[in-house]
């Protein structure tokens, strides 16, 4: 999606039976705008990651449709799959094979453990990294269970991952003049996102553990309730927890030895934050935001999803769009959320309907006559 979303083309190709799995995936779904029709809307899930797409029904199991997928290589930049490793190799649509057909492919391939390797052959779904990978494992309450992430963070860092590669694949191969394979695991990816929980562990040979929303490194730096909500605060340095003491009336605390600097701050983390918790409750988040405000370091309260769709900064970006659906007509979605002096990037397809590119692909594209089109329906090959 975001390389549709950069001005690429992109073809999805789905079974003609369902298609992608996420499309059954709900609720909520969107209501179809043809009140006579009874069956589900369109997914919510779906909706938010398939914009900028045209989707092609092919059937990869037939000879037919096997032909047809050799024919659009032939004319492709990218192929990107997320088999397990060797199942496209089977039907015919391995990179040793379709890059035989077209040299300059570039054939991502994202898989939940990579191409080798003891677990290679292992499904991997994002939550399921997330507790090998050890996420889980540092995420939580101190004294609670190891739980997961509020959304699939893990699929979604392995997809920034992959653009990356792809972009950079590109400009090797207009060096080149050929392409490559990419090979993108979920696995890697979550581990290399662990990021200084990673560098701590390698460099210090310290274990991990779940502190809730405090930082291992840095004090104050977690969530604190208020009279009637919760806020975030995070002084990331020596100067940022002078102006946070100041704003909310602990100045004194910038006497006491303890808190001098930010090592301090961390060797008596719970002294410090048990002021902060005290001062903080006596006032409602309202009274604190407003004292904050203007301060010069981070803080905000906790919102809920409405309270994020109506926050001031996001409309006045104009990071929600409303597209028209063929099914479900208007509906709200979030835009590319990378703005460029350059030029400016459009939802120019919304999320498609399962097969409603095919014959304009096939045409368009392939050069296929309606004869030919019509045979690969007959035989199954492609959706009808």
């Amino acid at each position: 999606m975001m390389l549709g979303d950069l001005g690429a083309d992109v073809i999805k190709i789905e079974h003609p039976k369902g298609g992608d799995d996420t499309r059954a995936w709900g609720p909520p779904f969107a209501e179809n705008k043809d009140t006579s029709d009874k069956t589900h809307g369109e997914s919510a899930y779906f909706l938010c990651a398939n914009r900028n797409k045209k989707s092609v029904t092919v059937n990869m199991k037939s000879e037919g449709g096997r032909q047809l997928l050799h024919d659009l290589v032939r004319q492709s930049d990218i192929l990107v799959e997320n088999y397990l490793p060797g199942k496209l190799a089977s039907m015919g649509m391995g990179y040793e094979e379709l890059s035989k057909i077209n040299p300059k492919l570039i054939y991502a391939s994202i898989t939940g453990y990579g191409q080798d390797g003891p677990y290679a052959d292992r499904p991997g779904y994002d939550v399921i990294i997330e507790a090998e990978a050890g996420l889980m494992h540092i995420t939580g309450e101190a004294d609670g269970l190891p739980v997961k992430v509020g959304v699939a963070i893990t699929d979604l860092t392995t997809g920034l991952y992959a653009k990356s590669a792809i972009l950079a694949a590109l400009i090797q191969r207009g060096v080149t003049g050929v392409g490559q394979r990419i090979d993108c695991s979920l696995l890697d990816s979550q581990v290399a996102s662990l990021a200084n929980i990673a560098s701590n562990y390698l460099i210090g040979g310290r274990e991990a553990k779940r502190m809730g929303t405090s930082h291992p490194s840095i004090v104050p730096y977690e969530v604190f309730p208020t009279a009637d909500s919760y806020m975030m605060i995070g002084a990331g340095n020596d100067g940022q927890f002078v102006k946070f003491c100041n704003r909310v009336g602990l100045s004194h605390l910038l006497e006491d030895d303890r808190f001098k600097t930010n090592k301090d701050r961390v060797q008596h983390r719970h002294e410090l934050v048990k002021m902060i918790r005290e001062t903080l409750t006596k006032e409602k988040n309202d009274h604190w935001l407003e004292k904050l405000n203007g301060a010069g370091f981070p803080f905000a309260p906790i919102n809920n999803i409405q309270q994020t769709f109506e926050h001031p900064q996001l409309k006045a970006r104009g990071l929600v769009q409303e597209i028209d659906h063929e099914r479900a007509g208007k509906i709200k979605v979030v835009g590319p959320p990378v703005k460029y002096s350059g030029f400016k990037q459009n939802i120019r397809l919304p999320p498609p309907l399962l097969g409603a590119h095919t014959n304009e692909v096939l045409e368009s594209v392939l050069g296929y006559d309606s004869k030919k089109i019509d045979a690969l329906r007959a035989d199954g090959s492609i959706g009808k």
